[in-house]
């Protein structure tokens, strides 16, 4: 199998700084993530990333139920966050660290605007269903990074003035 097919890339260039594009996407994550996207019973919800090496990635509902999505692996801003995804086909969360995959989200200064490449790999990891994941996670991350886009253009927007 090729290692290509186990990974999906996906980039976005947000109208913001370096800085304020890594505090967007971590810091103020709730306050972009499409609210479609969530593994829990309750609506609505709240998405947490913790900004810390070993911080959780997780959602917790209205009435205080939490469901985790992974780990923060690494946080070195502004450059860089990575992601463990325990999420497998059925996007159910599996505690098993050897069936998470990985997301690693850099960030690329473009003078005054961010380019955000994400590179969601090791989707093999998730066992022999891995390609159902890959599907669903390849059309999946566009339209999130799209939604961080216009977060980030609306925050420039109404700061510029």
């Amino acid at each position: 199998m090729s290692s290509v097919e186990t990974v999906v890339r996906k980039s976005v260039v947000v109208d913001v700084a370096i800085s304020r594009a890594f505090e967007v996407f971590t810091a103020r994550f709730d306050l972009w993530w499409p609210r479609g996207h969530h593994i829990g019973k309750s609506e609505p919800f709240t998405a947490i990333l913790e900004p810390r090496e070993g911080g959780r990635w997780y959602e917790r509902g209205t009435d205080g139920s939490e469901c985790d999505w992974g780990r923060v692996l690494v946080y070195s801003p502004p450059i860089r966050v990575s992601l463990s995804w325990h999420l497998n086909p059925d996007f159910a969360y599996d505690p098993d660290p050897a069936r998470a995959s990985r997301i690693d989200v850099t960030f690329h200064d473009e003078g005054g605007r961010t380019r955000v490449e994400l590179v969601h790999s090791q989707l093999d990891r998730h066992g022999s269903d891995w390609k159902r994941l890959r599907e669903g996670v390849e059309g999946g991350w566009g339209g999130i990074l799209a939604q961080l886009a216009v977060y980030a253009r609306t925050l420039r927007s109404s700061t510029a003035g």
